[in-house]
């Protein structure tokens, strides 16, 4: 079966929508895919102050932003498709929303972006609330990107995703284990914007400081760190919790950057490390994706972090490298649409397997 489908991604960085056009294919049960077209539409200032302030917002002005953010998805899918020429060629969208509440140890989770406004705006089929009903079975509801991992990339076991929360993925014989590390971009971006900049290019304002031991210390006693996987991490353990701690130190941006940088490396390695415990057949190639992947330094970093366990970390072409998630989103839209297992209880800690998103109608019978 051949499905040519957009998949929407907004991830905790909201450095903009991904936007994926991919053509999916199915044979026997193997999956191959191309992406045809692929942007990424920057959020202005004022959608990500909406965004970020979300979850301040009373529960009826909630609701209103959450049809509002959802018309916007319509708008900009729709920008996609006429800059695309992709007019009758969409067959579903399917989309993850921009998380803003995620409670998995209450059983809820909530991403803003109303699919029933996004249907009405596209005049499509629309897929979404995708991590929902594993919340709802017990599970962390992420990560929930390894189905695509493990279905559209066979040649790797392990990825790693680096944006606003890094999270990794090994794929073994015995199955599929995922967990969020830690908190990654969204720290070093916010740091960034104490000096009136959007991002450390390159990692060259990291690279140009010097590690604080005793802050790199208190992170890594953070208590998260400490639990077993599956868990997850919301935003706001980034925003509310480590950042604070960081900016009490008052050091110098370029100190306080490769500290964390540095914070990242090591919370990788010692997942990577507790995944080759649990299994000898973890792959010895690491495929990297994300915003963080452009940061050459934090990838130095992670190589020379790796490489007493003879990992090599790949570092695919930029669209993989941009647009994975959104491409993934896609899959499980995809897979909902054809009643398929989308999100797997291995990762996620819940009780089973299940079929997850709320479908939408909005073309005409």
């Amino acid at each position: 079966m051949l499905y040519k489908v957009i998949g929407l991604m907004s991830g905790s960085s909201l450095d903009g929508l991904d936007i994926v056009f991919t053509e999916l294919q199915e044979t026997t049960g193997v999956w191959r895919f191309e992406i045809l077209a692929a942007d990424c539409y920057p959020y202005s200032s004022d959608w990500t102050n909406k965004l970020t302030a979300a979850i301040h917002l009373s529960a009826l002005d909630y609701q209103l932003l959450h049809t509002e953010y959802g018309a916007y998805l319509g708008t900009e899918v729709n920008r996609f498709i006429e800059a695309h020429d992709l007019h009758y060629k969409v067959a579903l969208i399917a989309s993850h929303g921009h998380t803003s509440f995620h409670e998995p140890h209450r059983k809820m989770t909530a991403q803003l972006g109303d699919g029933a406004a996004l249907a009405a705006q596209t005049k499509s089929i629309v897929v979404s609330d995708l991590r929902a009903l594993d919340v709802a079975f017990g599970g962390q509801g992420a990560p929930i990107v390894p189905i695509g991992e493990k279905l559209l990339f066979p040649d790797y076991e392990l990825f790693l995703n680096l944006g606003g929360i890094a999270n990794l993925t090994a794929t073994t014989p015995h199955g599929t284990v995922a967990f969020d590390v830690c908190a990654a971009n969204k720290v070093l971006d916010m740091l960034m914007n104490t000096i009136g900049r959007s991002y450390d290019e390159g990692g060259t304002t990291a690279a140009s400081g010097v590690v604080h031991s005793e802050l790199l210390q208190r992170l890594n006693d953070l208590d998260y760190y400490r639990k077993p996987y599956p868990k997850s991490l919301a935003n706001s353990f980034g925003t509310d919790s480590v950042f604070p701690i960081i900016t009490s130190y008052k050091l110098p941006v370029e100190d306080a950057l490769r500290t964390y940088l540095e914070h990242i490396a090591i919370q990788i390695a010692a997942a990577v490390d507790s995944l080759s415990k649990a299994s000898a057949e973890v792959s010895r190639k690491l495929l990297v994706t994300g915003g963080g992947a452009f940061n050459t330094f934090l990838v130095q970093r992670l190589k020379e972090a790796l490489q007493k366990f003879s990992i090599e970390i790949v570092v695919p072409d930029e669209n993989i490298i941009r647009y994975k998630e959104a491409l993934v989103m896609a899959l499980i839209g995809v897979l909902r649409w054809r009643q398929e297992y989308n999100v797997m209880s291995s990762v996620t800690g819940a009780e089973r397997n299940s079929i997850g998103g709320a479908v939408w109608i909005g073309q005409e019978a």
